[in-house]
């Protein structure tokens, strides 16, 4: 069996390697070649931990694993990632265990991965200001990837301790972009571009706050009762998503779906917007949605490219089961 640790994936793997790789899945996905199990997704009563397992299978890219982790909200102050997780792949032929990647940095990457491929297919094709909800581990990676997608003259933020924006002025500036902090409402109104992503269980964004032509990723909530966006907004949007059942189950889609203010069956899987099945944001849609709800397929994938490459250049290092 083969380790691929952290400082591998992260030399090994950027944000267009995970594009490229989370945009193939979905696609697959809505061919039916690549397949998503249930999740199992709880909290563990102790650490106020989540803790869960996302695993498929892509018959094209020979692909099969599962990952398993959570999100554990005290590790910051052990100076650890909230989110922690493992993905471990197998031979699809024979069951055998090839490998354990190391998945925090991958989940970083296959979310905002997700997040810059909805923006490819259904931002407003104008779209000039990015707004960015949320300042955690991952708001970084999702603002680098976004900035990848679209030129953008200016980044906005909004999170719960300002103070913590700093580190997302800094990625702005990676790329000569002024970036201001702002309120919800005003940052809702300014941009065209909008990605939450918080670990919040009420709705930070409201309906009212959204004006305009406007396409928002929502990235944060991926578990039951978890909740960044106003159901009336969410309504009001065409909306889009990795897995529709797992949206409307424990995705942004679950509070308008329980409300009865949204069908199931009207979200759009997004692999049918890659293929072209699907016009996406088309002529009549002023708001789009895409509820990044996180699916295994997206950490297989990455994992499976780490590990390809881990292997070709000897950083893969073998251990006996």
């Amino acid at each position: 069996m083969l380790i691929v640790s952290e400082a591998a994936v992260a030399e090994l793997v950027g944000p267009d390697d995970a594009l490229a790789a989370v945009e193939a899945v979905f696609a697959g996905m809505a061919d039916g070649t690549a397949r998503n199990f249930p999740v199992v997704r709880e909290a563990l009563g102790h650490a106020d931990a989540l803790y869960g397992f996302k695993s498929g299978f892509d018959r094209e890219g020979g692909v099969l694993g599962v990952k398993a982790g959570g999100y554990w909200p005290g590790n910051a102050a052990r100076d650890l990632t909230n989110h922690q997780s493992t993905v471990c792949l197998f031979d699809p032929d024979t069951g055998q265990c090839r490998a354990l990647v190391a998945g925090n940095r991958l989940t970083a990457l296959r979310t905002a991965a997700a997040a810059a491929v909805s923006i490819r297919h259904l931002a407003p094709p104008d779209a000039a200001v990015l707004g960015i909800v949320g300042a955690g581990h991952q708001a970084a990676f999702q603002l680098r990837a976004a900035l990848r997608e679209r030129p953008f003259r200016r980044v906005l933020g909004w999170n719960r301790h300002p103070e913590r924006l700093e580190g997302l002025a800094a990625v702005a500036a990676e790329g000569g972009l002024p970036f201001e902090s702002a309120g919800l409402e005003r940052l809702g109104r300014d941009a065209n571009v909008i990605i939450t992503i918080t670990s919040s269980f009420e709705p930070l964004l409201r309906a009212e706050h959204v004006q305009g032509p406007t396409h928002i990723a929502a990235m944060g909530t991926d578990t039951r009762g978890k909740q960044e966006l106003d159901p009336a907004l969410v309504a009001r949007a065409a909306c889009f998503t990795d897995e529709p059942e797992q949206a409307a189950a424990l995705g942004e889609c679950q509070h308008a779906v329980a409300a009865g203010r949204l069908e199931t069956a009207a979200i759009t899987p997004i692999g049918e917007v890659i293929r072209g099945r699907h016009r996406g944001r088309g002529e009549g849609a002023e708001l789009t949605l895409f509820d990044g709800t996180g699916v295994g397929l997206q950490d297989l994938a990455v994992a499976a490219l780490a590990l390809r490459r881990a292997e070709a250049q000897g950083m893969a290092r073998e251990v006996a089961l």
